[in-house]
């Protein structure tokens, strides 16, 4: 029990920096966003407008920076993220809400299949160690080492380009209606394929040669002997004994990873056009959007330490050493 509260006190700490960090960053950074804003009606907007939009984005030069701070917060735990400056004046949990399942499915769906793929073949070549299983090594090493947007080039120039078989960009169909028929749901799963085959291939190896390394570790542990020697099947001995041991750095990485799902990858959703919230970010970027930028940052920011807190609880669930810590 002291363990939990000891972690979550962590974990509120750390998500106040988060938040507090965040509301200073359009703040400190040169330049100002309202007038990135302004600029973009080209002078047609009135001094009372402008003031305005200054209180609206919560810039208000007359208001502290201590009033500001505590006005932030009311803000966020009421759910409002502040008005989007690329998408005015469309809120920023909108535009967020818009775009985040669509990485969620995708980086999502595409992360699962690199974790238990690649934690499966870990195990088998960990366990075989020395045979010809390890010649997967090289070859899955060779991918990641391929950078993320080169791989998606090379995987639209031979499936969409050289071949046609799947589309190059894009999330479904533009003339069909979202909607849950099988036309709609096929056509994002034919447009999501190449981006989540691009990201299997780049994040596998790493998850394959992590657990190859610690199964070669626990497999030299007495108690994986002491089950050897009582007769138990090769198949138990690997998966009851030996993976689960060695499955919790890959725990620990998978709920790294769920953070990742949520900021999606940034690079590949701009190169194949994905609609995701990496390139929702993109565009912040790029229109200097400090509000939406704020908003996504806050959303990876909450979605890692929620993920922490499940990988803590699946620690205690599997080692049974943290739980007599606990």
């Amino acid at each position: 029990m002291r363990f939990f509260v000891r972690r979550i006190i962590f974990y509120l700490i750390t998500a106040w920096a988060a938040v507090t960090i965040n509301f200073f960053i359009p703040r400190v950074i040169p330049g100002d966003p309202v007038q990135s804003l302004v600029n973009r009606f080209q002078g047609q907007l009135s001094t009372n407008a402008i003031h305005s939009l200054y209180v609206l984005f919560g810039l208000d030069k007359h208001v502290s920076l201590w009033d500001q701070y505590w006005q932030y917060w009311g803000q966020i735990l009421t759910g409002n993220l502040g008005l989007s400056f690329a998408y005015f004046p469309q809120p920023v949990s909108s535009v967020i809400a818009e775009f985040l399942p669509w990485t969620i499915g995708l980086v999502g769906v595409a992360t699962i299949i690199s974790v238990v793929v690649g934690s499966l073949i870990g195990t088998y070549i960990g366990w075989r160690r020395g045979t010809w299983a390890d010649g997967v090594l090289p070859v899955m090493t060779f991918f990641s080492s391929v950078p993320y947007f080169w791989l998606g080039l090379i995987v639209i120039a031979l499936f969409a380009v050289t071949w046609q078989v799947f589309p190059a960009g894009g999330a479904y169909d533009g003339a069909l209606v979202p909607s849950f028929s099988w036309d709609f749901v096929g056509s994002v799963v034919q447009h999501g394929f190449l981006p989540a085959i691009t990201i299997v291939l780049a994040s596998i190896a790493g998850w394959i040669l992590g657990m190859r390394n610690m199964m070669v570790t626990v497999t030299s542990e007495d108690y994986v002997t002491v089950a050897q020697a009582k007769g138990l099947s090769e198949r138990r001995v690997m998966f009851g004994y030996a993976a689960r041991n060695a499955i919790l750095p890959q725990v620990s990485g998978f709920a790294l990873s769920l953070g990742f799902i949520v900021s999606g990858t940034l690079i590949m959703e701009e190169v194949f056009s994905y609609p995701g919230i990496g390139y929702a970010l993109f565009q912040a970027i790029g229109a200097k959007d400090y509000p939406l930028m704020q908003g996504i940052f806050l959303i990876i920011t909450i979605s890692v330490l929620i993920a922490n807190v499940i990988a803590d609880a699946v620690y205690v669930i599997l080692d049974p050493r943290t739980r007599q810590e606990a």
